[in-house]
């Protein structure tokens, strides 16, 4: 009776393959069916390697890149003025990414004023002018804070602004002192509510402030300003994001 290796190699009519021979093909058998993902990009056309790639992202992903190209493409096409670096005799120093500008002058002798503005931070509906009753305009606010402070160190005043379209309001005036900042666990009195103050002396501290330049003049400056820097920050909030999504 014929051993059952002889039956097998009768019926494919072929002598048995030598070991290292049938080890060679085993392990082709045992390769994967598809290469891997990395090496099948490597073997198409360039052209075609961004479709490949772009099979990876979900729907939902590619539908928000598109939203997002658009709007970027529709922000660029009107163009933000670069934005100025000086006002009067002000120093203007813009923070990227921020919602807030720097400005910064000399008075005198030895007077160091800085100025901090928020963008825009709050609104109130005014009445147009007419007769129509129900027309109401909005009106922007900014809030500032001057800092004006003496060289060798005596002190500092600060006042609380609000800049208005056409004009600037002095909220609060602060003191502080080389010995205030000493005493860390101290409550000093700083000042009143500068609008319960009396006509006389609220016409003084804004006489004090015009003066060195921080008027109604600054307060349509920084309106203008900031109306550029929302689009600036606008556009690159939208780059950004389209930026993470892509990653």
């Amino acid at each position: 009776m014929a051993s059952p290796c002889s039956r097998l190699a009768r019926s494919v009519r072929r002598p048995l393959l030598r070991p290292e021979t049938l080890a060679s093909l085993l392990s082709r058998q045992r390769r994967p069916p598809f290469p891997p993902q990395d090496a099948a990009l490597a073997l198409l056309p360039r052209g075609r390697r961004y479709s490949a790639e772009s099979v990876v992202m979900s729907p939902f992903d590619a539908h928000i890149l598109r939203i997002l190209d658009s709007r970027i493409e529709l922000e660029s096409e009107y163009p933000v003025p670069e934005p100025p670096t000086k006002f009067d005799s002000f120093t203007v120093q813009d923070q990227p990414g921020q919602r807030w500008v720097t400005l910064r002058g000399n008075f005198g002798n030895g007077e160091d004023i800085k100025i901090e503005a928020t963008s825009f931070d709050a609104a109130v509906l005014v009445q147009k002018p007419g007769e129509d009753n129900s027309r109401q305009d909005m009106r922007l606010h900014i809030s500032l804070l001057v800092d004006v402070s003496k060289g060798d160190g005596l002190g500092m005043l600060e006042f609380l602004c609000s800049a208005w379209p056409d004009s600037l309001e002095i909220r609060n005036v602060y003191l502080f002192r080389k010995e205030m900042q000493e005493k860390m666990h101290s409550w000093p009195y700083m000042g009143p509510d500068s609008r319960k103050l009396n006509a006389k002396i609220r016409n003084t501290f804004r006489e004090f402030l015009e003066t060195r330049g921080v008027n109604n003049k600054m307060s349509a400056f920084l309106h203008e300003y900031m109306r550029n820097k929302e689009r600036v920050e606008h556009l690159r909030w939208l780059k950004n994001v389209k930026s993470l999504i892509q990653k």
